[in-house]
């Protein structure tokens, strides 16, 4: 007793040499966001291990059925611990039971060349298929209420948020009857990287909401068994998870830069491009300028996608009364006339690019010319995927698009500029510079 006495009087009087640091909120937003279900379960636990059951041709279970459920459905390998789910699923009260949600990295993660990237939009994704399979897996032949997804890599995000307010009142109670407040399922919208919220005051293609705004992370969290009291509880938290996203870093270019070409890139880059897109280094600069539909000339269909009847729902309803707004209590929708220039930092791992995903890479972007029209592409995310050339995923140009009579999942592999919300005109300001002047644009931006 005498030997431990001494150990146990050190213990008491120096408590904290034990404790583990306190998490910063960045940290436990990080925690947050990987290991709670916000929104009980969509799927019963049988569903995952089931679904290569609605794989046309498919008898049994393939030896390599992760592998399979991550390709079929542009998943990624969760690089934290996820009951051995991909990212973008995860387990979920159900009822009484345990099933199978899905939550922000469904969208917001991708992968790099094999790595995992929280953060970046997940241009991979067949959301169509994946719920479509889910429920049938689930032994549920329902068609979905809408479109998810008309092309593979985007989705009809904003359409989510129209559909789900509908079935809320102001104070987000169950509504039995839905109100359609503008419901749209053609904008394709691709997914911006959560990275550049650092920089913005706005959030969203239009520029639309206060980016400081932690309320609007939460429409995903309209589940019908998510009652009011729910959002008031995850609030905290998700302040926490805004914490998040705004100290998270873009990835590095990992390949080699002509330091010379990027030199001469970056001098044409501020003569013509910077007072949109900003500039980059210790003294960066960035506008927060929303560019008119008139003057930027791409696809307006995801700026008419937000009616003014979802405007006024959301901003009368309790996410729009989140406290310390703009000039008006709240932060509210806002109506702009048209699409904000984004930051370009991480600009070479975020292709495709415009807001639609319409251009593969960034010689596109900076040739108007060169963009294809008919086109299909792996959807994977490996070396061999990436056109090292001109800086975005490789592509193959098709002459015709697949017949009507293909399956969906295959028709959504083929990105057709021609079809509503897939146009890839407009943004031509490139146009104007030599060959030699947009290539040297391009190695600078692999720096950014």
């Amino acid at each position: 007793m005498r030997r431990l006495l001494p150990i146990l009087l050190l213990a008491l009087a120096s408590p904290a040499a034990a404790a583990e640091p306190a998490l910063t909120p960045a940290q436990r937003g990080y925690k947050a966001l990987t290991e709670t279900a916000f929104i009980p379960g969509f799927w019963t636990a049988r569903s995952v291990p089931n679904i290569w059951k609605a794989w046309d041709g498919v008898k049994e279970r393939p030896a390599d059925f992760d592998a399979q459920l991550r390709d079929r459905y542009g998943l990624h390998a969760a690089p934290y611990p996820n009951d051995g789910l991909p990212m973008g699923l995860r387990k979920a009260p159900l009822l009484l039971a345990t099933g199978i949600g899905n939550d922000c990295m469904l969208c917001h993660a991708s992968s790099l060349f094999g790595t995992s990237v929280v953060g970046l939009g997940n241009s991979s994704l067949d959301i169509q298929s994946l719920f479509e399979d889910m429920a049938r897996a689930d032994g549920v032949i329902k068609k979905l209420p809408f479109t998810f997804s008309n092309v593979r890599g985007t989705n009809e995000a904003d359409g989510f948020g129209v559909y789900l307010l509908g079935f809320r009142n102001p104070d987000l109670s169950l509504n039995s009857k839905w109100k359609d407040l503008g419901l749209r399922d053609d904008t394709c919208s691709d997914v911006p990287a959560w990275w550049l919220l650092r920089k913005k005051r706005t959030i969203y293609h239009t520029g639309a909401t206060d980016s400081r705004s932690v309320r609007t992370l939460m429409q995903f969290m309209l589940h019908p068994l998510n009652g009011p009291e729910a959002f008031e509880k995850a609030e905290p938290a998700f302040k926490d998870v805004q914490q998040y996203l705004l100290s998270l870093e873009p990835p590095k270019y990992p390949f080699a830069v002509d330091k010379p070409l990027a030199a001469k890139g970056e001098a044409v880059f501020a003569d013509h491009c910077a007072k949109c897109h900003g500039t980059y280094g210790d003294k960066w600069t960035y506008p927060n300028k929303v560019v008119p539909l008139a003057e930027i000339g791409t696809d307006p269909t995801r700026h008419a996608g937000v009616d003014i009847a979802y405007g006024k729902a959301y901003s009368e309803s309790w996410f729009g009364k989140e406290n310390a707004g703009w000039f008006v209590p709240g932060k509210q929708l806002r109506w702009t006339p048209g699409y904000q220039a984004p930051p370009l930092d991480g600009v070479w791992a975020t292709a495709p690019y415009f807001h639609n995903g319409s251009v593969p890479t960034l010689a596109g972007v900076l040739n108007s010319k060169a963009r294809p029209k008919l086109y299909t592409r792996s959807f994977k995310t490996e070396v061999t995927d990436y056109d090292l050339a001109n800086v975005g995923w490789k592509v193959t140009e098709l002459k015709e698009p697949p017949p009507e009579s293909a399956p969906g999942s295959e028709k959504r592999k083929v990105y057709d500029t021609s079809k509503p919300g897939r146009s890839n005109k407009g943004h031509t300001y490139g146009d104007d510079l030599t060959d030699a002047e947009r290539a040297a644009v391009v190695e600078y931006l692999k720096t950014l």
